[in-house]
């Protein structure tokens, strides 16, 4: 074997090696053998243009070329020319899949299933690309020592997707495959030379070393370079741990009782969870509490907020308590409390470093190598220890404290008021100018908080928006005060922020809103069930949670004011602008309402009034009263017979127009209206071609319309507005009013319009299939009609003492 082919064959083994890296990734991890098969052909390709020899490009085309076409002929080939060539087709098929498999990798947690042929393509390719790069400087080139930067990037990516618990060894791998590129390229230049002179023999009648000693000293070279660079970060304070450090996994070294939470930003994959096409479960909880509306699980707080974006910090963790957590910190006695239990289960795809529990916790149980920290008074896993799969159960308190409590506080300890409103001096001015003009009436911090936080639910005009970007620097949230749209973390980020401007202790907790209840009494909490929230401190109650985000979550029964004049308009009063008590003067038209005229008219004061002033002769003179009779009946005819085949659409304009009508300003009345427009929306996307299924719960169902229907973001955000408000009406104890819903229906409508095709369109106008609800209607008249009919036949009986 020529020099030139044992390099080649080193940077196979090389890049082989590295991806060794991505092995943790996925299961099973068969794709390797693939990679090594389609990499060895590449490989192989590169070596036969060079003993040609081509030309350097010639050689990187010829790869590039073959390499397309392998992949062409494992991944895309029925979409390609003779199952091989590529064309338009393929390329968009690629495209898919890579979309697919990006989708994927935020769907499902580490070890990804390979059932996805996007992963699989992603990590195939990958390697082939990698292999091409490593061949192309080590062998092309002939100069191996940058070809340790994509090896060095191929490792990166998969140490930093993984769980971390045995990336040393993938690295020693990695390392030991660069070290056998290095170690080929020396023999093969050393080679060039001839016979090398390897220095006298030390012992007498020895034979010659020949380039054995250059070699070793190659080796030795190589050796304590690697140490150098494991070893010598590990005694820089700067730099916490080495590369092999497993802080990355969110807790830093050390097994004893002591050690330090890593600052792991826990929102990276937030917006992804919030995006995924099809919401999939990742808990299920069993709790003895009735009132889900404050069952929030909360995984971690963050509290240190750099101007750009918020984190949590480091802070001491010790061992699980065995018994009871300490109190949690500013909570007083006379503040009313309940004690839950909640069984949680995580499912076998979601691998989370911390514990997901309700707020705050007083007990937990939990199987593995947990740690207790206790300023958050979160639970973090040691490296490597994640909730795949696990069961535990938590005590925790459902705190109810009083609007009174609230605004009576007394201020905060002076050194936690320090630490949580500290400010960066990067924020904009405008963030704490908008919050004194917000807050300009409120006399208490309590207040202020209630306006903060009606003013991004409510009155601000924001809009709930999960395709905005999280944003960075110190613009983000100036941004978003001024675009007013974004999800919960834009939300719980301003919030924050401007609570802190005003001296409030603030923070932002992340983790999930209450789940879906099931049929069998469990709580279902998916992946668009990721919630960010912002908590503020007050004593005598401690830390506060506050719902700013609109339509998600549910507003603190706290925040809700008792009182007229609010923010919010109480729906249970009937508005002052409205007369509560007839005139009996009044004629029958100035009685009559806008409301009235609107949705079912009035009646006029004579019957005659509409009527022409000249009656001189009758108006059925000119041709006779029969001939206009019979033209009368014509008409009606006519229009029997087109309102035939018209009568599905026209019944459905009116039942469409009933339900996005107006209602009763009552509680009543607003979730009547809610239920309604829900209706409305789930029998569109039917005369659509998406079937209606009763057996999901609205976030499900609206998810599915979503991806069904091919809904652009703003009519998707549409769609899970109205669910939101449908599951307020449902499952909130005092669900709030939510406006715009009509006009969020008339967006879904234009959006499924925009995507269906003519034939779909034209259907669902004129045959549109919700119309079945009519039958179904019928079917249920008739059926209780016959019963009640048959309860009230009388029943004939024999008198008493007869015989038959």
């Amino acid at each position: 074997m020529s020099g030139r082919a044992r390099l080649a064959l080193c940077a196979w083994a090389a890049t082989l090696m590295a991806s060794c890296a991505l092995l943790p990734l996925v299961e099973p991890a068969t794709w390797i053998l693939q990679a090594a098969f389609l990499l060895a052909v590449q490989t192989g390709v590169g070596a036969a243009t060079r003993r040609v020899p081509l030309a350097r490009p010639l050689t990187v085309a010829a790869q590039a070329l073959v390499t397309l076409l392998l992949l062409t002929l494992t991944f895309a080939r029925e979409q390609a020319f003779l199952g091989l060539i590529p064309g338009p087709e393929a390329f968009l098929h690629f495209a898919d899949l890579l979309q697919q498999g990006s989708d994927d990798i935020a769907r499902y947690a580490i070890p990804a299933p390979l059932e996805s042929d996007g992963i699989r393509l992603m990590l195939v390719g990958g390697v082939l690309v990698i292999g091409l790069a490593v061949d192309l400087l080590a062998v092309t080139f002939r100069s191996a020592a940058p070809a340790g930067l994509p090896l060095l990037a191929l490792y990166s990516v998969a140490a930093g997707l993984s769980d971390g618990g045995a990336d040393w060894l993938w690295f020693l791998v990695a390392a030991a495959g660069y070290l056998l590129l290095l170690l080929a390229e020396g023999r093969e230049r050393l080679s060039q030379w001839g016979r090398v002179f390897g220095g006298a023999s030390r012992t007498p009648g020895a034979e010659s070393g020949g380039a054995v000693a250059p070699v070793r000293t190659g080796r030795r070279i190589g050796v304590v370079a690697l140490g150098v660079a494991l070893v010598v970060p590990l005694a820089l304070p700067a730099m916490n741990g080495g590369l092999l450090d497993g802080a990355r996994t969110g807790v830093g070294s050390g097994s004893g009782r002591g050690g330090m939470i890593n600052a792991v930003n826990p929102l990276v994959s937030l917006r992804n969870n919030l995006n995924v096409d099809e919401d999939s479960q990742v808990l299920s909880l069993r709790t003895n509490t009735n009132d889900l509306s404050n069952l929030y699980l909360r995984i971690v707080s963050l509290d240190d907020f750099d101007g750009t974006t918020w984190g949590p910090s480091r802070r001491d963790v010790t061992d699980v308590p065995d018994d009871e957590f300490p109190a949690p910190i500013g909570l007083s006695s006379d503040v009313k409390r309940s004690e839950i239990e909640t069984t949680i289960s995580a499912a076998g795809t979601y691998a989370q470093n911390w514990l997901p529990m309700p707020y705050p916790p007083s007990e937990v149980r939990v199987p593995g190598k947990w740690r207790y920290e206790p300023v958050g008074m979160t639970v973090v896993g040691d490296p490597g220890q994640t909730t795949r799969g696990a069961t535990y159960q938590v005590k925790s308190l459902d705190i109810q404290p009083t609007a009174e409590q609230l605004s009576s506080a007394p201020a905060p300890p002076a050194a936690l008021k320090r630490e949580y409103t500290e400010l960066p001096d990067s924020l904009p001015a405008v963030v704490g100018e908008t919050a004194r003009k917000i807050t300009a009436g409120a006399t208490n911090a309590y207040e202020q908080a209630v306006a903060l936080q009606d003013y991004f639910a409510v009155t601000g005009g924001f809009e709930y928006d999960t395709s905005v970007q999280v944003g960075s620097g110190p613009q983000a949230i100036a941004r978003f005060l001024q675009d007013k749209e974004g999800f919960c973390v834009h939300f719980s980020f301003a919030m924050a922020a401007m609570a802190r401007s005003l001296g409030i202790p603030a923070r932002v907790a992340v983790g999930f809103a209450p789940g879906s209840p099931q049929a069998d009494g469990s709580v279902s909490v998916g992946l668009k069930d990721a919630h960010a929230w912002p908590e503020l401190y007050f004593e005598g109650v401690g830390w506060t949670r506050f719902e700013p985000t609109p339509n998600r979550g549910s507003v603190p029964s706290y925040t809700v004011p008792d009182a007229p004049g609010s923010a919010l308009p109480d729906a249970a009063q009937p508005s002052q602008s409205a007369s509560t008590a007839p005139s009996p003067s009044a004629s029958a038209s100035e009685s009559c309402t806008a409301e009235q005229k609107k949705v079912e008219g009035c009646e006029s004061d004579s019957p005659a009034a509409g009527l022409g002033k000249d009656t001189n002769f009758p108006w059925w003179s000119i041709a006779g009263p029969w001939w206009y009779l019979k033209l009368l009946g014509w008409v009606l005819a006519g229009l029997a017979v087109l309102a035939i085949p018209l009568s599905p659409m026209l019944w459905r304009l009116r039942t469409r127009a009933v339900r996005l009508g107006g209602h009763d300003r009552t509680e009543a009345g607003a979730a009547v209206h809610t239920l309604a427009v829900w209706q409305e929306l789930a029998d569109t996307a039917w005369d659509f071609g998406i079937s209606p299924d009763e057996s999901q719960t609205p976030r499900k169902a609206a998810a599915r319309i979503v991806r069904l229907g091919h809904l652009d973001p703003a009519a998707a955000a549409a769609v899970h507005r109205v669910a939101d408000a449908v599951e307020q009406v449902l499952y909130a104890p005092r669900p709030r009013p939510t406006a715009g819903l009509t006009e969020d229906v008339r967006k879904v409508v234009a959006g499924l319009r925009s995507t269906a095709g003519r034939g779909t369109k034209l259907r669902a106008v004129v045959t549109p299939r919700s119309t079945v609800r009519v039958a179904w209607a019928m079917s249920e008249w008739w059926t209780g009609l016959k019963a009640r009919a048959s309860a009230a036949r009388p029943t004939l009986r024999k008198p008493s003492g007869q015989q038959g």
